[in-house]
């Protein structure tokens, strides 16, 4: 069932000293800007970030993303209103350290959000935005279960449009929660590229906190859908596990936008600009 628990009342309370800055450390990938971070130095900008005035959007980018951004104008213009691009991929983290980012691991979507809903406390508030009535249930058990404290103010487990829009009374519904719970974390797993689009759509009216797209982390985590193991994850083959999972939906996708990553990786180095620190044309996020 989408809940809705009571909302906080007043300011919320101060958040930790402000931890490093994410754009310290960036560097371009096919034009994309991403941060050289850690679990835990993300975990502590989340939940700082999230006190401050305006809202911040956080993408975690997959090879994927990065090549469509590339590749496709309307995609990178519909993911422009990302402030921070993590590396979620481990050819992205080979690329980075190339450039001697000096990074010791991704910091692979699934795994963030339950490391950071296992190190928040009582005091943040998180709202779920995506997935079935039943991974949302799912989720919420096994979240509190590793940590009792995480404050769920609310849900809504629906149906989203290619043009970011909710189904039926879904984006009423969701604004108003939104405005009600001033939730300090709102986890979007509505599947690229509708949670792109629905980012873009409202980040502008949502006065502060943090916007965290995270797709397949809902059903990971609730237990829903399996995880490549941890070894094909080292080795940088979690594209595979997931293909071979949801063939008809993803081989078309893997295929096309690897096989353009490694072609706009050898046009780039034949001209000399493989990497470019920071990205192209990138603004500086919060």
């Amino acid at each position: 069932m989408n809940d809705r628990l009571s909302p906080g009342a007043g300011s919320p309370p101060a958040g930790p000293e402000r931890p490093p800055a994410l754009d310290a450390g960036r560097f371009g990938v096919l034009g994309t800007p991403l941060a050289a971070t850690s679990y835990a130095a993300l975990s502590d900008f989340c939940h700082w970030r999230a006190r401050q005035p305006g809202s911040v959007a956080i993408e975690f980018a997959n090879v994927h993303i990065v090549t469509a951004r590339r590749h496709e104008p309307w995609f990178r213009e519909l993911t422009s209103s990302y402030d921070h691009f993590i590396p979620d991929a481990t050819p992205l983290v080979w690329c980075l350290n190339w450039q001697r980012a000096r990074l010791r691991e991704r910091v692979y979507g699934p795994t963030f959000m339950r490391e950071c809903l296992t190190r928040t406390t009582a005091e943040y508030r998180h709202y779920l935005l995506g997935g079935s009535e039943a991974c949302g249930q799912a989720l919420r058990d096994r979240m509190l279960r590793l940590n009792p404290a995480i404050q769920f103010v609310g849900s809504f487990h629906g149906r989203c449009g290619l043009d970011g829009r909710l189904e039926g009374a879904g984006e009423v519904r969701v604004e108003e929660d939104l405005r009600r719970f001033e939730p300090d974390f709102v986890w979007v797993g509505l599947g690229t590229p509708k949670q792109d689009a629905w980012i873009q759509r409202h980040k502008a009216a949502i006065p502060r906190g943090m916007l965290l797209s995270v797709g397949f982390a809902f059903d990971v985590n609730a237990g829903t859908k399996r995880d490549a193991p941890a070894w094909m994850q080292r080795w940088g083959l979690t594209w595979l596990f997931r293909m071979a999972s949801e063939p008809r939906r993803l081989v078309g996708r893997y295929v096309k936008y690897n096989s353009l990553f490694l072609a706009y990786l050898a046009w780039d180095g034949a001209r000399g600009r493989a990497f470019g620190r920071g990205g192209e044309g990138e603004t500086a996020g919060s």
